[in-house]
């Protein structure tokens, strides 16, 4: 959600990357920006509602190119709002002591009122609605002359989630940064150290980082890094190299980083698959799972829990388990999870999936199964990300950095590590080694199958130039091809700002169906599976009521081709890869609906990339 950028040198302006590193994090999602520059004068704040461009612009207008270098400290910040109005007052940073010190938060403090309250009545005056100006004004009054101690002492009073950073006149060249449940990262240059609350604001700088954990405090100098614990004692923190470089989060030609991804697709799962297929066992070879034959043969029921892209990507997951490991498998929503007082134990199975690893709701989620003794997984894109970490095993997508808020590459590549999942799973169980083979064989096509799919961009454009103007959809689908449905009605939700529901082909007859007219288009997915003639029944309903639909059909189906208003034909596949070309094909006509309708499609309005808070 909000982003957090913080710079330190010897002698090179904090400005300019302090400014480059919002730009880089301008995908999380945010309303307002700001940074605080450290120089003998004291603490310059600059703050600004709107994009980043408008707080560069600011600075530009305020701080003089000839003034820079003498900034060589900083903290900066964009904003989701939670507390409070986006406003210019509540943005970040925000400052206490008398100006000399300011401070960047990402999270909710759950007890802020209470601190609020306690700080007011021994005189502090509040001129914000946040929570985060509490973190502020509490550090001040703990600072003795060691700013690390006082941050130590300040958050132990503090329930709820936090990633900051602070810097004081009092404590010059010096940066302190935190995390619980909000993830912060270090960069660490030669010259220079960088901190960010995602790593694609760091790589421009250097590839060395240090991943914080929970319950972290570190003291920052252009001279290195020093980490702690709440409880001030000193803790050591892994050096890890990030495998990716500063060309895979830029367009690199795309108009949008939408349609970047959706194009990387065919490469992202490549990765996501090399190495993991066995052919001649007809096996999938997931070592960070760290399960043996045995610990597999004992599960009983799988839980796959997950928020949004990351649910529906569960949902096909539901289908996979109980189709090719003869399995009990359920697909929960992880907020809902959390709060339901789950019933799992050591023979259950929960399988997190979350493309950040800091989704909050996920992560509770995760710890209340571990709570219960259940057997715990991640899988995730972010390598050292929270819920990879508190899994303690799991899959890697390594599907490269996501940068539209609109999930894309992610969703394919879960799904398709589900499938590998369920495959190794299944050669435990009852699945043949010639159905293990054969299976293996289809799922090293997925990458050539979504190549193709790709080829009929300019032709889903023109399909959706007729439907550009709808207000409303539907997206119908059955059995396996129900989470796609789900799927391609929020992505166009999420970049169009299309009324669109997703829903099992039968049930669209249980109500909706009332709903239907010449205004509002239904995407039916008809791929030759199981389930699809069912469905035809349904487009006759719907076109009936003289609803257009559009097909997503087989190449070849002529049948099926016929029966629909548009079709848009995808290469034939068996079931369970349906989901995952299908998927490609809906979020290309969500990307050419949106740009036609002009949507501001990579940060798309009240949305954020990873959610942090519950």
């Amino acid at each position: 959600m909000c982003g957090i950028v913080g710079f330190t040198s010897r002698s090179a302006s904090a400005v300019g990357p302090l400014v480059s590193g919002l730009r880089r994090l301008e995908y999380r999602g945010y309303d307002s920006a700001g940074v605080a520059l450290e120089c003998d004068e004291g603490i310059k704040v600059f703050k600004q509602t709107g994009k980043v461009a408008e707080l560069d612009a600011l600075l530009k207008k305020e701080l003089p190119e000839e003034e820079r270098g003498k900034f060589t400290v900083g903290i900066a910040h964009t904003r989701w709002a939670t507390h409070g109005l986006p406003t210019t007052v509540n943005a970040h940073p925000h400052i206490a002591d008398g100006g000399s010190l300011a401070l960047v938060h990402n999270g909710i403090v759950e007890n802020y009122a209470a601190l609020r309250s306690g700080l007011e009545k021994h005189g502090v005056k509040f001129v914000s609605q946040t929570d985060t100006e509490v973190l502020a004004h509490l550090v001040a009054t703990f600072d003795k002359g060691d700013l690390l101690a006082a941050t130590c002492e300040a958050l132990k009073r503090v329930e709820g989630t936090y990633g900051i950073a602070l810097i004081s006149a009092k404590h010059p060249g010096e940066m302190i940064v935190a995390r619980k449940g909000s993830p912060l990262v270090i960069g660490v240059g030669e010259k220079d150290i960088v901190v960010a609350s995602d790593v694609s604001a760091i790589v421009a700088y250097t590839r060395q980082v240090i991943y914080l954990k929970d319950g972290d405090v570190a003291r920052i100098t252009p001279d290195g890094v020093d980490i702690h614990s709440l409880d001030f004692s000193p803790v050591s923190r892994e050096v890890q190299e990030v495998d990716w470089d500063i060309g895979a989060i830029e367009k690199g030609g795309y108009e949008h980083f939408m349609l970047k991804e959706i194009f990387e697709q065919p490469d992202a799962l490549r990765n996501t698959i090399r190495g993991r297929l066995d052919a001649g066992e007809g096996t999938a070879i997931l070592s960070g799972l760290n399960l043996r034959p045995r610990d597999l043969a004992a599960v009983r029921r799988l839980v796959i829990i997950g928020c949004g892209t990351s649910l529906h990507a569960g949902m096909v997951g539901k289908y996979l388990f109980e189709t090719l490991a003869d399995i009990p498998a359920s697909a929960e929503q992880a907020a809902e999870f959390r709060y339901c007082n789950p019933i799992v134990g050591p023979d259950d199975w929960v399988i997190a999936l979350s493309q950040s690893g800091e989704t909050a709701d996920t992560l509770a989620a995760v710890r209340e199964s571990n709570r219960k003794g259940a057997l715990v997984s991640g899988l995730c894109n972010v390598v050292g990300s929270t819920i990879a970490r508190e899994a303690g095993r799991g899959v890697y997508l390594h599907a490269g950095p996501e940068i539209s808020v609109a999930s894309t590459k992610a969703f394919t590549a879960q799904v398709t590590a589900l499938l590998m999942t369920a495959l190794k799973l299944g050669r435990t169980r009852r699945l043949s080694l010639e159905e293990g083979v054969k299976l293996v064989a289809e799922i090293e096509r997925i990458p050539d199958l979504i190549s193709e799919v790709l080829k009929k961009s300019d032709d889903i454009a023109k399909i959706a130039e007729k439907y550009a103007k709808a207000d409303d959809m539907f997206f119908i689908g059955r059995g396996i091809l129900y989470p796609a449905a789900l799927e391609g009605a929020l992505k166009i939700k999420e970049v169009a700002y299309v009324h669109a529901e997703g829903y099992q082909a039968a049930e669209l007859k249980h109500g909706p169906i009332a709903l239907l007219g010449e205004e509002t288009p239904v995407v039916a997915l008809l791929s030759d599976i199981a389930g699809k003639e069912k469905t035809l029944g349904n487009v006759q309903e719907c076109r009936a009521r003289r609803a257009p639909v559009i097909g997503i059909v087989t190449e070849g189906d002529a049948a099926a081709a016929a029966a629909v208003n548009d079709a848009i034909t995808l290469p034939r596949t068996s079931a369970p890869i349906a989901p995952i070309v299908t998927a490609v094909a809906l979020q290309l006509l969500a990307y050419h609906v949106a740009r036609l309708r002009g949507c501001e499609i990579d940060q798309p309005r009240n949305l954020a990339k990873s959610v942090t808070v519950e």
